[in-house]
């Protein structure tokens, strides 16, 4: 070696090191992202079971009670299968948003949830990179439902493509709430428990499958505190469709005063970013 060369090894092991590239900063999201897309590219029967609550509940449901509306008398929808399209949509985001949860809390306890935590990635980054990839999955099957609308009469027009994204925040939403349940409960068993008794309630306390107004008091505050009525709303207001979908009939209102389709969106951006933060904040202490 010459001295030419061994006088220019310390200075070049003392360089800085510059701060990151930009592929190499995403590169856990990616991962992870890659992660979740490959679990349900190799699972296609999951992907078909998925679509098979949903499709039950707007084809059997949504026309046995729209032959039955001729006795509902004023309470009546025109067509009771566009009604309950925006709720079987984000009925069929929610399973496998949630199924990033239950991975997460296997991963802890097989072990694989370790060599993550000593991988050479912030840990942000790893809940981050879980819930794109969630929210992704959720997007997917909500796009195979939309794909279907017709048979609610939902009209294949470009507003769908800003439905998909409604979706894909809804989609979201449902991946935090999992995500920040399985950084807290460690048990596989509790986490279904807990995850099933959650998801009942906000589903059917969400205006999915009646309209939202002129319920009971008690009923119509619970509809209204619940942040999944105004994803379900704002899907509602947006599908292109019969007149149901947005009929004074079918709108929520707060008082007098209908929340406009941003703030709606807002506030289920809020709710995740909030669940998001508490849940990277916990899974930062995670040892």
């Amino acid at each position: 070696m010459s001295r030419t060369t061994v006088a220019q090894a310390p200075v070049e092991a003392q360089a800085p090191a510059g701060p990151p590239r930009t592929p190499g900063a995403l590169r856990p999201y990616l991962l992870l992202w890659r992660r979740e897309m490959t679990r349900l590219r190799h699972n296609p029967v999951r992907l078909a079971m998925g679509l098979v609550t949903p499709l039950l509940f707007l084809v059997v449901l949504g026309t046995g009670l729209d032959a039955a509306s001729g006795n509902l008398g004023k309470a009546q929808l025109n067509d009771y299968r566009a009604f309950l399209f925006p709720g079987v949509l984000v009925m069929s985001v929610q399973a496998p948003a949630i199924a990033v949860g239950i991975s997460l809390v296997w991963d802890r306890r097989l072990g694989v949830l370790r060599q993550m935590l000593v991988a050479p990635f912030p840990r942000p980054s790893i809940v981050l990179g879980l819930a794109l990839g969630g929210a992704t999955t959720g997007g997917i099957y909500g796009l195979l439902v939309l794909s279907v609308g017709g048979i609610a009469s939902i009209r294949y027009t470009p507003v769908l493509l800003v439905v998909l994204v409604e979706v894909f925040l809804i989609s979201l939403l449902f991946t935090a709430l999992g995500l920040l349940a399985a950084v807290t409960i460690r048990q596989v068993d509790t986490f279904q428990v807990v995850v099933n008794l959650s998801l009942m309630p906000l589903m059917f306390f969400s205006g999915a499958m009646f309209p939202p107004n002129g319920l009971p008091g008690w009923l119509s505050v619970v509809v209204k505190l619940n942040p999944l009525t105004y994803g379900v709303d704002a899907v509602r207001r947006t599908l292109p469709g019969p007149e149901v979908l947005s009929s004074d009939q079918t709108r929520l209102l707060i008082g007098d005063w209908q929340p406009p389709v941003a703030a709606e969106l807002g506030l289920l951006a809020a709710i995740v970013a909030l669940t998001l933060g508490i849940a990277t904040y916990r899974f930062s202490r995670t040892s």
